[in-house]
């Protein structure tokens, strides 16, 4: 039985995500070699152009997929803790803690920040969703005072991203994420209810 056309398409581009991943990974977007890369997964460079456009299509599909990965992470440690509170922190410290993974410090906070700009509207609705929920929740709770949850999580989204792109920055990133976490604390125990 032949393979349908779909699915072709499907195994291609799955293919060229796998390969693009690896090489950006490995040696960074400006270094990666769209030729060595695409014959890397047996296919052609016109496959890259026809599924992606060019490499920094590809480079925003791979990052893409690594930012719905870091978001599945967030809420599989979300769902499993104990209480809300630990729900929020656990998350919060995980991703500071994601910046050294080096597929994510390189291909997410590096060099996409760099290629690309910002991350996009998109991808960061998923993360101020997933904390204004656990934000509401936690107001309902009365563990911290009442505030806009959207705007709230815009606040602590907006300070993980920035200290994440900041411990990636560093050859010291590990000295860093202990500096992020303990600001982290201090800046979670103040939404408290005293």
């Amino acid at each position: 039985m032949s393979r349908s056309r779909a699915e072709m398409i499907a195994a291609t581009r799955a293919k060229l995500l796998a390969a693009a991943r690896l090489a950006f990974q490995q040696a960074g977007y400006a270094a990666t070699s769209m030729d060595d890369f695409t014959a890397s997964a047996g296919l052609t460079r016109g496959a890259l152009y026809h599924h992606f456009g060019d490499k920094k299509g590809l480079l925003a599909a791979v990052a893409a997929q690594i930012d719905d990965e870091i978001d599945q992470r967030l809420n599989a440690i979300s769902d499993q803790a104990p209480d809300v509170w630990t729900a929020l922190r656990e998350r919060c410290r995980a991703y500071l803690r994601m910046a050294l993974e080096p597929e994510i410090r390189r291909i997410v906070l590096q060099d996409a920040r760099a290629v690309l700009g910002p991350a996009s509207p998109a991808t960061q609705q998923q993360c101020i969703a997933s904390l204004s929920g656990l934000l509401q929740r936690l107001m309902d709770d009365h563990v911290i005072d009442a505030a806009d949850p959207h705007a709230l999580a815009h606040l602590i989204n907006g300070s993980l991203t920035e200290s994440a792109f900041w411990i990636a920055d560093a050859p010291d990133g590990e000295v860093r994420l202990e500096h992020a976490l303990h600001a982290l604390d201090l800046l979670l125990r103040g939404l408290l209810r005293r």
